[in-house]
Protein backbone atom coordinates (compact mmCIF):
# COMPACT_ATOMS: atom_id res chain seq x y z
CA UNK A 1 0.00 0.00 0.00
CA UNK A 2 1.49 3.34 -1.08
CA UNK A 3 1.51 6.47 1.05
CA UNK A 4 0.36 8.42 -2.02
CA UNK A 5 -2.89 6.42 -1.98
CA UNK A 6 -3.92 8.60 0.96
CA UNK A 7 -3.15 12.00 -0.58
CA UNK A 8 -6.01 14.49 -0.51
CA UNK A 9 -6.43 18.25 -0.60
CA UNK A 10 -7.12 19.96 2.73
CA UNK A 11 -7.31 23.75 2.40
CA UNK A 12 -5.43 25.51 5.19
CA UNK A 13 -8.37 27.79 5.92
CA UNK A 14 -10.55 24.77 6.79
CA UNK A 15 -8.26 23.59 9.61
CA UNK A 16 -9.69 24.77 12.93
CA UNK A 17 -7.19 26.72 15.03
CA UNK A 18 -9.24 26.83 18.24
CA UNK A 19 -11.39 24.31 20.09
CA UNK A 20 -15.13 24.89 20.01
CA UNK A 21 -16.61 26.34 23.17
CA UNK A 22 -18.42 24.51 24.67
CA UNK A 23 -16.37 21.53 23.54
CA UNK A 24 -19.31 19.31 22.71
CA UNK A 25 -20.71 21.85 20.20
CA UNK A 26 -18.22 20.64 17.59
CA UNK A 27 -19.65 18.92 14.54
CA UNK A 28 -20.30 15.17 14.39
CA UNK A 29 -20.56 13.19 11.15
CA UNK A 30 -22.80 10.16 11.52
CA UNK A 31 -22.74 7.41 8.87
CA UNK A 32 -25.26 4.57 8.88
CA UNK A 33 -23.23 1.41 8.23
CA UNK A 34 -26.16 -0.42 6.66
CA UNK A 35 -27.59 2.25 4.36
CA UNK A 36 -24.64 4.62 3.93
CA UNK A 37 -26.86 7.55 4.92
CA UNK A 38 -24.89 10.57 6.20
CA UNK A 39 -26.13 12.94 8.89
CA UNK A 40 -24.53 16.16 10.11
CA UNK A 41 -24.92 16.48 13.86
CA UNK A 42 -23.17 18.00 16.86
CA UNK A 43 -21.04 16.05 19.31
CA UNK A 44 -23.60 16.48 22.09
CA UNK A 45 -25.97 14.41 19.92
CA UNK A 46 -23.82 11.38 20.72
CA UNK A 47 -26.24 10.47 23.51
CA UNK A 48 -28.91 9.75 20.88
CA UNK A 49 -26.81 6.89 19.48
CA UNK A 50 -26.07 5.14 22.78
CA UNK A 51 -28.15 2.66 24.75
CA UNK A 52 -28.07 1.28 28.31
CA UNK A 53 -25.25 -1.21 28.77
CA UNK A 54 -22.96 0.30 26.13
CA UNK A 55 -19.33 0.64 27.19
CA UNK A 56 -17.24 3.67 26.30
CA UNK A 57 -13.47 3.26 26.49
CA UNK A 58 -11.51 6.43 27.28
CA UNK A 59 -7.80 7.11 27.12
CA UNK A 60 -7.00 8.92 30.38
CA UNK A 61 -3.52 10.08 29.40
CA UNK A 62 -2.44 13.64 30.19
CA UNK A 63 -0.25 15.70 27.88
CA UNK A 64 2.97 16.91 29.46
CA UNK A 65 4.61 20.25 28.58
CA UNK A 66 7.16 18.30 26.57
CA UNK A 67 8.87 21.10 24.60
CA UNK A 68 11.79 22.81 26.32
CA UNK A 69 13.92 25.69 25.06
CA UNK A 70 17.50 25.99 26.24
CA UNK A 71 21.01 26.99 25.26
CA UNK A 72 24.32 25.23 24.79
CA UNK A 73 27.45 26.46 26.54
CA UNK A 74 28.15 28.43 23.36
CA UNK A 75 24.88 30.31 23.75
CA UNK A 76 23.27 28.63 20.74
CA UNK A 77 19.54 27.96 21.03
CA UNK A 78 18.42 24.34 21.48
CA UNK A 79 14.95 22.78 21.50
CA UNK A 80 14.34 19.53 23.38
CA UNK A 81 11.13 17.58 22.79
CA UNK A 82 10.59 14.96 25.49
CA UNK A 83 9.05 11.63 24.46
CA UNK A 84 9.60 8.80 26.93
CA UNK A 85 10.91 8.70 30.48
CA UNK A 86 13.43 5.91 31.00
CA UNK A 87 14.55 6.54 34.56
CA UNK A 88 13.95 9.21 37.18
CA UNK A 89 16.37 11.58 35.43
CA UNK A 90 16.71 10.07 31.92
CA UNK A 91 14.44 10.85 28.95
CA UNK A 92 14.31 9.94 25.28
CA UNK A 93 13.57 12.86 23.02
CA UNK A 94 14.10 14.76 19.82
CA UNK A 95 16.63 17.58 19.60
CA UNK A 96 16.91 20.58 17.33
CA UNK A 97 19.47 21.00 15.87
CA UNK A 98 20.05 17.27 16.33
CA UNK A 99 23.30 16.86 14.40
CA UNK A 100 25.09 19.35 16.63
CA UNK A 101 24.02 17.67 19.86
CA UNK A 102 26.30 14.70 20.33
CA UNK A 103 27.00 12.64 23.45
CA UNK A 104 28.46 14.90 26.11
CA UNK A 105 26.67 18.07 24.98
CA UNK A 106 25.19 20.08 27.84
CA UNK A 107 22.00 22.15 27.66
CA UNK A 108 20.86 24.77 30.16
CA UNK A 109 17.20 25.70 30.55
CA UNK A 110 17.30 27.75 33.73
CA UNK A 111 19.20 28.04 37.00
CA UNK A 112 17.22 25.04 38.27
CA UNK A 113 17.25 22.76 35.21
CA UNK A 114 19.91 21.44 32.81
CA UNK A 115 20.66 18.20 30.97
CA UNK A 116 23.43 16.29 29.21
CA UNK A 117 23.17 14.11 26.12
CA UNK A 118 24.23 10.59 27.15
CA UNK A 119 23.11 8.38 24.26
CA UNK A 120 21.77 8.19 20.70
CA UNK A 121 18.45 6.44 19.98
CA UNK A 122 17.53 4.18 17.07
CA UNK A 123 15.00 6.73 15.77
CA UNK A 124 17.42 9.62 15.39
CA UNK A 125 16.78 11.13 18.80
CA UNK A 126 18.83 11.43 21.95
CA UNK A 127 18.73 10.28 25.55
CA UNK A 128 19.34 13.12 28.00
CA UNK A 129 20.04 13.07 31.74
CA UNK A 130 18.54 15.94 33.70
CA UNK A 131 19.96 17.76 36.69
CA UNK A 132 17.50 19.88 38.62
CA UNK A 133 16.93 21.65 41.90
CA UNK A 134 13.46 20.84 43.20
CA UNK A 135 10.65 18.62 41.87
CA UNK A 136 11.12 17.81 38.18
CA UNK A 137 7.40 17.76 37.27
CA UNK A 138 6.85 21.19 38.82
CA UNK A 139 9.86 22.63 37.00
CA UNK A 140 8.68 21.12 33.73
CA UNK A 141 5.22 22.64 34.22
CA UNK A 142 6.82 26.08 34.61
CA UNK A 143 9.37 25.91 31.81
CA UNK A 144 7.87 23.50 29.28
CA UNK A 145 5.44 24.22 26.46
CA UNK A 146 2.49 22.02 25.54
CA UNK A 147 3.27 20.60 22.08
CA UNK A 148 0.66 21.32 19.43
CA UNK A 149 0.22 19.65 16.02
CA UNK A 150 2.15 21.42 13.24
CA UNK A 151 -1.10 22.45 11.54
CA UNK A 152 -2.14 24.46 14.63
CA UNK A 153 -0.45 27.84 14.36
CA UNK A 154 -2.53 29.81 16.85
CA UNK A 155 -0.90 30.21 20.31
CA UNK A 156 -2.29 28.10 23.16
CA UNK A 157 -3.57 30.53 25.78
CA UNK A 158 -4.86 27.91 28.23
CA UNK A 159 -2.91 24.65 28.55
CA UNK A 160 -5.95 22.84 29.95
CA UNK A 161 -7.81 23.35 26.67
CA UNK A 162 -5.47 20.79 25.09
CA UNK A 163 -6.34 18.21 27.76
CA UNK A 164 -9.36 15.93 27.97
CA UNK A 165 -11.65 16.59 30.92
CA UNK A 166 -10.96 13.05 32.19
CA UNK A 167 -7.14 13.07 32.00
CA UNK A 168 -5.20 11.73 34.97
CA UNK A 169 -2.02 9.87 33.89
CA UNK A 170 0.87 12.12 32.79
CA UNK A 171 2.95 10.97 29.86
CA UNK A 172 1.67 11.97 26.40
CA UNK A 173 3.51 14.19 23.95
CA UNK A 174 0.20 14.89 22.18
CA UNK A 175 -3.48 14.76 23.08
CA UNK A 176 -5.88 11.95 22.09
CA UNK A 177 -7.78 14.59 20.16
CA UNK A 178 -11.11 12.78 19.69
CA UNK A 179 -11.58 12.96 23.44
CA UNK A 180 -11.26 16.74 23.50
CA UNK A 181 -14.93 17.05 22.48
CA UNK A 182 -16.29 15.53 25.69
CA UNK A 183 -17.48 17.77 28.51
CA UNK A 184 -18.19 16.77 32.09
CA UNK A 185 -21.86 17.49 31.47
CA UNK A 186 -21.95 15.23 28.41
CA UNK A 187 -20.22 12.45 30.34
CA UNK A 188 -22.86 12.73 33.07
CA UNK A 189 -25.66 12.44 30.48
CA UNK A 190 -23.98 9.31 29.11
CA UNK A 191 -23.84 7.84 32.62
CA UNK A 192 -27.49 8.71 33.16
CA UNK A 193 -28.40 6.64 30.08
CA UNK A 194 -26.89 3.61 31.78
CA UNK A 195 -23.63 3.42 29.84
CA UNK A 196 -20.41 2.28 31.48
CA UNK A 197 -17.12 4.20 31.36
CA UNK A 198 -13.85 2.29 31.16
CA UNK A 199 -10.42 3.93 31.36
CA UNK A 200 -7.19 2.70 29.78
CA UNK A 201 -3.93 4.56 29.27
CA UNK A 202 -2.02 5.06 26.05
CA UNK A 203 0.71 7.69 26.12
CA UNK A 204 0.71 9.25 22.67
CA UNK A 205 4.25 9.51 21.35
CA UNK A 206 6.45 9.72 18.30
CA UNK A 207 4.70 6.84 16.55
CA UNK A 208 1.55 8.94 16.26
CA UNK A 209 2.84 12.12 14.68
CA UNK A 210 6.14 11.30 12.98
CA UNK A 211 5.76 11.54 9.17
CA UNK A 212 5.82 8.29 7.20
CA UNK A 213 9.25 8.23 5.58
CA UNK A 214 8.81 5.27 3.23
CA UNK A 215 6.97 5.05 -0.08
CA UNK A 216 5.16 1.89 1.09
CA UNK A 217 3.31 2.03 4.39
CA UNK A 218 4.36 -1.53 5.25
CA UNK A 219 8.04 -0.47 5.19
CA UNK A 220 7.59 2.32 7.73
CA UNK A 221 8.81 1.43 11.24
CA UNK A 222 6.56 2.77 13.97
CA UNK A 223 7.92 4.05 17.27
CA UNK A 224 6.78 2.28 20.43
CA UNK A 225 4.17 3.76 22.74
CA UNK A 226 3.39 2.82 26.35
CA UNK A 227 -0.06 1.59 27.31
CA UNK A 228 -1.72 -0.13 30.23
CA UNK A 229 -5.01 -2.03 30.54
CA UNK A 230 -6.25 -2.90 34.01
CA UNK A 231 -8.00 -6.18 34.72
CA UNK A 232 -11.15 -4.21 35.50
CA UNK A 233 -11.04 -2.55 32.07
CA UNK A 234 -10.34 -5.85 30.30
CA UNK A 235 -13.27 -7.54 32.05
CA UNK A 236 -15.65 -4.71 31.13
CA UNK A 237 -14.62 -4.76 27.47
CA UNK A 238 -14.89 -8.54 27.21
CA UNK A 239 -18.34 -8.47 28.81
CA UNK A 240 -19.49 -5.78 26.39
CA UNK A 241 -18.05 -7.60 23.38
CA UNK A 242 -19.95 -10.73 24.37
CA UNK A 243 -23.16 -8.71 24.64
CA UNK A 244 -22.43 -6.72 21.44
CA UNK A 245 -22.64 -3.51 23.50
CA UNK A 246 -19.33 -2.21 22.20
CA UNK A 247 -20.77 -1.53 18.75
CA UNK A 248 -20.54 2.28 18.77
CA UNK A 249 -18.75 3.48 21.85
CA UNK A 250 -15.54 1.53 21.47
CA UNK A 251 -15.31 0.94 17.76
CA UNK A 252 -16.08 4.43 16.54
CA UNK A 253 -14.97 6.76 19.31
CA UNK A 254 -12.14 5.20 21.27
CA UNK A 255 -10.65 2.43 19.18
CA UNK A 256 -9.08 4.46 16.40
CA UNK A 257 -7.30 6.79 18.78
CA UNK A 258 -6.13 4.00 21.09
CA UNK A 259 -4.81 2.18 17.99
CA UNK A 260 -2.64 -0.72 19.08
CA UNK A 261 -4.15 -0.86 22.54
CA UNK A 262 -6.85 -3.40 21.76
CA UNK A 263 -4.72 -5.20 19.18
CA UNK A 264 -1.45 -5.65 21.04
CA UNK A 265 -2.69 -6.57 24.49
CA UNK A 266 -2.88 -10.33 24.91
CA UNK A 267 -5.51 -11.70 22.53
CA UNK A 268 -6.96 -15.16 22.77
CA UNK A 269 -8.55 -17.01 19.87
CA UNK A 270 -11.98 -15.85 20.97
CA UNK A 271 -10.94 -12.21 20.65
CA UNK A 272 -10.81 -11.55 24.39
CA UNK A 273 -8.36 -9.08 25.88
CA UNK A 274 -6.45 -9.36 29.13
CA UNK A 275 -4.81 -6.80 31.39
CA UNK A 276 -1.43 -5.69 30.11
CA UNK A 277 1.21 -2.98 30.59
CA UNK A 278 3.75 -3.08 27.75
CA UNK A 279 5.12 -0.69 25.19
CA UNK A 280 3.85 -1.42 21.71
CA UNK A 281 4.59 -0.42 18.15
CA UNK A 282 1.64 1.63 16.93
CA UNK A 283 -0.84 -0.08 14.63
CA UNK A 284 -3.80 1.45 12.77
CA UNK A 285 -6.88 -0.74 13.06
CA UNK A 286 -9.55 0.04 10.49
CA UNK A 287 -13.01 -1.16 11.55
CA UNK A 288 -15.87 -1.97 9.23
Amino acid sequence: MLVTDFDYDLPQELIAQHLMEPRDHSRLLVVDKKTGEIEHKHFYDLVNYLKPGDVLVFNDTRVIPARLHGTKDTGAHVEVFLLTRREATDWEGLMRPGKKLQVGAKINFSDELSCEVIEHTDFGGRVVRFKYDGIFEEILDRLGETPLPPYITAPLEDKERYQTVYNRERGSAAAPTAGLHFTKELLQKIKDIGCEEVFVTLHVGLGTFRPVSEAKIEDHKMHKEFYTVSQEAADAVNKAKAAVSLRLALRQYALWRLRALMVSCTLAAAGRISSSTPATNSVWWMTS
